[in-house]
């Protein structure tokens, strides 16, 4: 079964063929960093503008480099939440214009799906019942993917998502958009023990996250040392930055590893591209014991080919849509509107 796959919730254009939710044939992307880097980060009207000029050219373009023809598509696959809404409906009236003029079906995917079903492009041999963590500019949470299209939230970030709390700090630093990637290539020449930074416990749920008491700690150390008249030792800075957000997340994930008895971990999302949080995650796996599917980083950030993988499963499950589908700024991961 080949999918259509079409992503535009934030500030890049992605559209991807996908062959049975496994294998992507292409996985084309357009790119708006240099546009919104002068303004230190996305501005969503001027996205929503560039989905519409790529996206029609860009699926095109897909379609040529699998190596397909309209004909052969059997399923448009979509992003129809979360993100900006305005970014969002231009990929969702695409897809559904796609869909009814190729008269195939046309299959919601909500975006932290996709990023979980990054895996199954990763690893073909990854099956539920798994732990996933996910971790983006806009979402932190812990997953308990039970089946395809089956999953628990077991905890998340009361707050900031990890990915805000790197890239407001790096915003600070004066460090170019896209932050969180700057924060971190800083931090490789650091001294991760140099600024100790607060580690926040939640009471009522010892798997969730909060990580504005960090962002504000770094943010205050920066304006303070600034008005005495001090210099800050950046990269250490940045490297106490990674190393606070990512023992929150590995300490989490190990305490949510015991609480499911899962022996598979998974890892999702644009933060999944950072070094530390890469390394240590991989030093869990390796003393539990655990089979860890960390993705590439061409699959860690926004795409096309994720959604198409977990287009697949939503059309085995019987999850379709019709002309009526909309878009939505904020969508669980299980499905209910927030």
């Amino acid at each position: 079964m080949k999918i259509l796959a079409i992503e535009s919730s934030c500030d890049e254009t992605a559209v991807a063929v996908v062959e049975n939710g496994r294998k992507a044939l292409s996985d084309c992307i357009a790119s708006q960093v240099a546009l919104h880097r002068v303004y230190g980060g996305v501005v969503p009207e001027i996205a929503s503008r560039k989905h519409i000029e790529a996206i029609y050219p860009l699926a095109d373009e897909a379609l040529k480099t699998a190596g397909v023809t309209r004909k052969d598509i059997d399923a448009v696959a979509v992003t129809y939440a979360p993100g900006l809404i305005g970014a969002v409906l231009v990929g969702v009236n695409f897809a559904k214009a796609a869909a009814f003029s190729l008269s195939v079906p046309l299959i919601p995917v909500h975006h932290i799906r996709g990023h979980i079903a990054a895996n199954y492009l990763a690893d073909p041999e990854l099956a539920p019942p798994f732990l996933c963590l996910a971790v983006s500019g806009g979402h932190t949470m812990l997953v308990h993917v039970k089946d395809y299209t089956e999953m628990e939230i077991l905890g998340g970030t009361r707050d900031d998502a990890a990915g805000e709390c790197f890239d407001k700090i790096a915003r600070v630093l004066g460090m170019p958009y896209p932050g969180g990637a700057a924060l971190d290539r800083a931090a490789q020449t650091g001294d991760g023990t140099k600024y100790p930074l607060p580690r926040a416990q939640v009471d009522g749920n010892p798997l969730d996250l909060s990580f504005s008491g960090l962002k504000t700690a770094a943010i205050n150390l920066i304006h303070n040392a600034a008005q005495k008249g001090e210099t800050v030792d950046v990269p250490s800075l940045c490297a106490a930055v990674c190393a606070a957000v990512s023992e929150a997340l590995v300490s989490r994930t190990e305490l949510a590893l015991a609480q499911t008895g899962c022996k598979t971990l998974a890892v999702a999302g644009g933060v999944a591209a950072n070094s530390r949080i890469r390394a240590d995650v991989l030093a869990l796996a390796q003393r539990r014991g655990l089979r860890l599917c960390l993705p590439p980083l061409s699959l860690c950030g926004d795409n096309a080919a994720m959604i198409g993988a977990q287009g697949y499963y939503e059309f085995l499950a019987g999850n379709v849509a019709d002309q009526t589908l909309n878009a939505y700024a904020t969508k669980s991961v299980l499905g209910e509107a927030l």
